[in-house]
C-alpha cells in the first residue's frame, strides 16, 4: 500500500488564549492537548507517519514531553514551522518521504478526530480524491459591511463549517502549494488552495465535537466533550 503521511501544524502561539504556554501544549484532562491529537493518529491504522510541525522553541519539550514520554513510535521526524500556518505546512511537504502518496493535514489543536473521519479521508485520497471534513452550519449566515449593515444573507442550506482533516494525493497538494507560492496567494486551509489550482474538493461529514481549541471557552467545552469521551 501506498505510504499516508499526517502532517500536523502545531507552531502558533495562541494569542487568543491569554496563556504563556502555547495552546497546544496546554493540559486538556490528563495530557497535553497535542498529545490527545498525535495519539489519534498513532492509534489509526492507516497512517504511517505523523509529523508535527513546531515552533523552534517548543521542539525539546514536545519530543521529550509529548512523543517520548506518550510513546507515539510513527512520529520520526520533527519540522519547524513557519511565520504563517501556509508556511509550516510548506515545510512539511518538503520533508516527505519519496514513497509518500497522500498526505493529510490535520490542525494540532483539534484533539477529537475521530477513526472514522481518518479512515475516509484516507480512502478517498488513495483513490485520487480530494478531501476536507465539515459539518453543516446550524446559525443563518449574513454578510454584513463594515457599518454593520447586512448586505445579503446566505442560504445556509448549502453551507459548512470545514474541519481538519484534509486529505490529498501528495502531488495535488504540492502543485497546489507551488502555485501558491508563485502567485503569492494564502488561504485559509489546504482545501482553499487545491480549489484554487482547478481541482475538485470533497467535503465529508466530521463532528460537531472535532472543534478547533482557540480560546478559553473552547477549552470549557472540550472538558465537557472530554469528559462524556
Amino acid at each position: 500500500m501506498s505510504k499516508v503521511t499526517a502532517l500536523i501544524p502545531a507552531a502558533g502561539m495562541g494569542r487568543r488564549m491569554g496563556k504563556t504556554v502555547a495552546k497546544q501544549f496546554l493540559p486538556l484532562g490528563d495530557k497535553p492537548m497535542l498529545a490527545h491529537t498525535l495519539l489519534a493518529f498513532q492509534r489509526a491504522p492507516e497512517i504511517d507517519e505523523i509529523i508535527p510541525i513546531l515552533s523552534q522553541e517548543d521542539m525539546e519539550s514536545c519530543l521529550r514531553d509529548v512523543i517520548e514520554h506518550f510513546h507515539i513510535t510513527k512520529v520520526k521526524t520533527l519540522v519547524v514551522g513557519g511565520r504563517e500556518r501556509q508556511d509550516s505546512v510548506l515545510n512539511g511537504l518538503h520533508k516527505l518521504d519519496k514513497d509518500a502518496s497522500v498526505v493529510l493535514v490535520h490542525d494540532g489543536v483539534r484533539p477529537f478526530v475521530t477513526l472514522e473521519m481518518i479512515r475516509e479521508c484516507v480512502e478517498r485520497a488513495r483513490k485520487g480524491e480530494c478531501v476536507a471534513v465539515g459539518v453543516p452550519l446550524k446559525d443563518t449566515i449574513k454578510e454584513v459591511d463594515d457599518k454593520g449593515m447586512v448586505r445579503r444573507t446566505l442560504e445556509r442550506s448549502k453551507l459548512w463549517a470545514i474541519q481538519t482533516p484534509q486529505a490529498f494525493p501528495v502531488k495535488i497538494l504540492k502543485h497546489a502549494y507551488e502555485e501558491a507560492l508563485q502567485h503569492k496567494i494564502s488561504a485559509t486551509d489546504d482545501a482553499m488552495l487545491v480549489e484554487r489550482s482547478g481541482v475538485m474538493v470533497r467535503v465529508i461529514m466530521g463532528s460537531y465535537e472535532n472543534i478547533k481549541i482557540t480560546t478559553p471557552e473552547d477549552l470549557l467545552l472540550a472538558e465537557e466533550i472530554l469528559k462524556r469521551r
